[in-house]
């Protein structure tokens, strides 16, 4: 492999990563407040407000039913008005946050479900308010689920970030495209895959590890 493909390679894969981990972010940032909402103000939550929560529930689906790459075509003009382009690492971000915030939102949402509802009766029981539920039972007895779901949507979004090359807006999948596919080099496109399994494989290894490191410390916390 040349020097010039390792290079292409590696700020291709630092353009994904960019792209992966900022808008990644930005879904966990926005995703686990809507989360949080759609379980404590739904049916027999906290803050019991059924209505709200099931429009939410219907715009966070209507957004996931749409395939990420008409996605990517319908939102060009609110690309354009955001970073003032619609190409690019940057623009990519715009898009891939849109598609990936509710994605973690109903990610997130069974998370925090699945948290025994005992703790919750018990912290009310003692005096807690409803924000300490929230602080102190939901968010940390999550916490190891809610890591998986981090690293299910970070994996999701190396994908979606390669399609997303298909429109000009860089990474690993605008190399594969341009310098793979449209020159017939069979070696850049074998290289693009390679990466991406690195990518992928490291992410999820490194979710796992700290997943379980979570769950281990929550034993000993329980334990104590």
């Amino acid at each position: 492999m040349s020097r010039l493909i390792l290079d292409l390679l590696w700020h291709a894969t630092v353009e994904t990563l960019i792209m992966v981990l900022v808008s990644g972010f930005i879904a966990v940032l926005l995703g686990l407040p809507l989360a949080v909402f759609m379980v404590v103000a739904g049916r027999g939550g906290l803050y019991p407000l059924p209505v709200l929560p099931r429009l939410l529930g219907v715009v966070i689906d209507a957004i996931r039913a749409v395939p990420f790459i008409i996605l990517l075509v319908l939102l060009i003009p609110f690309t354009r008005i955001v970073v003032g382009s619609a190409l690019g690492t940057t623009a990519a971000i715009v898009p891939l946050s849109i598609a990936a915030i509710p994605y973690f939102a109903r990610i997130a949402e069974v998370s925090l479900r699945e948290v025994d509802h005992g703790l919750v009766d018990a912290v009310r029981a003692m005096g807690g308010t409803r924000w300490m539920v929230i602080r102190y039972v939901l968010l940390p007895e999550s916490m190891p689920a809610l890591v998986s779901g981090i690293t299910v949507t970070l994996v999701t979004l190396v994908g979606a970030s390669a399609m997303a090359g298909t429109i000009g807006a860089g990474g690993l999948g605008d190399l594969a495209i341009r310098y793979g596919y449209q020159r017939f080099n069979t070696t850049v496109m074998l290289g693009v895959v390679a990466v991406l399994i690195v990518l992928v494989t490291g992410m999820q290894a490194l979710g796992n590890w700290l997943s379980r490191i979570l769950r281990h410390s929550e034993r000993i916390r329980i334990a104590d």
